[in-house]
């Protein structure tokens, strides 16, 4: 684990590379999910309002809560009323499921205003929650935030209605009410983003929806709404897509994860226009190269393999580095333009999950799992100074606390 603090709190600058990393040296202060121990090297994934399987996404919605937590695996929501203390903590919510002790996709039933499959993305929006059901072909969005077990959503996008799930609804082109295993979501001074993974795509709405399956005012990764091939149909660029998986903004710049394609996407602010490039790539060494970890087998601090998670705190953009097992973090320079748009694959200034740069593997020496340690670290989200990460391989959400520049 790299840990190396901010000045006021620093206690071992740069003591396996990296600099400034603003996470706590101690790993995280709560684990939620079963805690293994050496004697259980099998671990049963029966639902419990404890054991999550696979879980992908996680929303504080404040400082001291509540918290909902995207357990993928068991195709539901877990929630907790306020910021967990404790290791283990029980959820006191659930949403998706009729108890905590059932999973299922559409809790093994046809879909529903409160059902999922594969829900993935989760974030606050306005006073409400908005929620990636990637298998569903849709997002769900909860005017206010779900304070209870089993509260439906009030509007769907991406479907007519709730109870339909087919991919770009039946066509075999998009449009722009349609989505196809829509995997991210985030909210973002009154706009709405939607990471439209199979159609290879960000969508955008200018405000928050109103009416179910509404359609996006605009489109980023393909030259208009219907179309969604891979690449855009052509080689890879600064505007085009393969696998887009998690939104940002770093300041008031737009940061689109393009986990295929094995990089961050920067744009210069918010774009305006459809299919708009992007200035700045991190994870390759400029826009037209795609391969995992720059076609080199082990890692980099410039590289990237299957990125799937970002976000960002202060200065700091920070990108969950999903088959590195890693989180890695850019410091935004003193700069009078950022990105600097002549220079691409900049290397990171942090890691955290590996001892340096170079290593990969999960629980970095393929052991058990560690309080500073990932196991395909799949997102991540902050909240005041909570990083909530959803260590997905190792089924546990880890609430690790941040340190703030002064």
């Amino acid at each position: 684990m790299i840990i190396n603090e901010p000045p006021r709190c620093q206690e071992s600058q740069a003591k396996r590379g990296g600099k400034g990393f603003p996470f706590s040296d101690k790993g995280a202060e709560v684990i939620l999910g079963k805690v293994i121990t050496p004697e259980e090297l099998v671990v049963p994934l029966s639902p419990s309002a404890v054991e999550m399987f696979a879980p992908r996404g996680a929303c504080l919605i404040s400082e001291d809560g509540p918290l909902w937590v995207s357990d993928t695996g068991h195709h539901r929501l877990l929630g907790w009323k306020s910021l967990p203390k404790e290791d283990s903590q029980p959820a006191d919510w659930v949403i998706g499921q009729p108890d905590f002790f059932h999973e299922g996709q559409n809790a093994k039933g046809i879909p529903g205003n409160s059902t999922f499959s594969v829900p993935t993305g989760i974030c606050k929006c306005g006073e409400g929650l908005a929620v990636a059901d990637a298998w569903n072909h849709r997002v769900l969005i909860w005017k206010n935030v779900p304070q209870d077990s089993h509260v439906p959503a009030d509007l769907v996008l991406g479907q007519a209605n709730f109870y339909e799930n087919q991919p770009n609804r039946g066509k075999l082109e998009a449009g722009a009410n349609t989505l196809n295993w829509s995997y991210g979501v985030f909210y973002h001074q009154g706009k709405l983003f939607v990471a439209d993974t199979g159609n290879r795509r960000v969508l955008v709405w200018h405000q928050l929806p109103e009416e179910n399956g509404q359609p996006a005012d605009l489109v980023l990764g393909q030259p208009d709404m219907h179309h969604r091939d891979e690449n855009g149909g052509g080689s890879p660029s600064a505007s085009s897509m393969r696998w887009c998986h998690d939104i940002a903004f770093w300041g008031e710049n737009l940061v689109v994860i393009d986990a295929g394609n094995n990089r961050v996407m920067i744009w210069n602010g918010m774009p305006t226009e459809n299919n708009t490039p992007c200035a700045v790539v991190l994870g390759q060494k400029n826009f037209n190269a795609v391969e995992m970890n720059q076609g080199i087998y082990f890692p980099n601090a410039s590289s990237l393999s299957l990125p799937y998670g970002v976000a960002t705190t202060d200065d700091w953009l920070i990108v969950a580095d999903t088959a590195n097992s890693r989180l890695l973090g850019w410091k935004k320079p003193e700069l009078p333009l950022w990105p600097p748009v002549s220079q691409q694959g900049v290397s990171a200034d942090a890691i955290a999950g590996q001892k340096d740069f170079q290593s990969k593997g999960e629980n970095r020496n393929y052991g058990l799992p560690k309080r500073d340690s990932f196991n395909w670290s799949y997102g991540i989200k902050i909240c005041g100074q909570t990083a909530i990460i959803a260590d997905s391989g190792n089924n546990r959400i880890l609430l690790w606390r941040l340190y703030r520049n002064q």
